[in-house]
């Protein structure tokens, strides 16, 4: 696979989450895609939530890079618009950040947020 993505993509994938997600996706065996959505609930409003899933939807947008391949429904699309998908791994731990540009307020861990 290539660093494609279609063009009106909800957000982007870095190089370290693409890593990483295909470390994950490997794992699950073949078909095996990521989904990240957005839900009410959290401290802040909104939350994020990542699933492993093996169909998609026929209205999902599709954002592959490298082995990664990452799934958002419509209706999550709009929460994530102009958003970048990253992996960090530094002292407090390893984890999925979304750098969200919509956000107005998000929680201390980061999974949560309010637009």
């Amino acid at each position: 696979m290539t660093d494609t993505a279609t063009i009106d993509a909800p957000l982007t994938v870095s190089a370290s989450a693409a890593r990483r997600i295909g470390e994950i996706l490997k794992a699950e065996g073949d078909g095996a895609m990521l989904r990240v959505s957005v839900e009410g609930g959290g401290c802040s409003g909104f939350q994020y939530k990542f699933d492993v899933e093996r169909a998609k939807a026929e209205d999902d947008v599709v954002i592959e890079r490298d082995t990664a391949v990452v799934l958002v429904d419509p209706a999550s699309a709009p929460f994530l618009a102009g958003s970048e998908l990253d992996f960090v791994d530094d002292l407090i731990g390893a984890s999925f950040r979304v750098v969200n540009p919509n956000a107005t307020a998000s929680c201390g861990c980061g999974t949560s947020f309010s637009i």
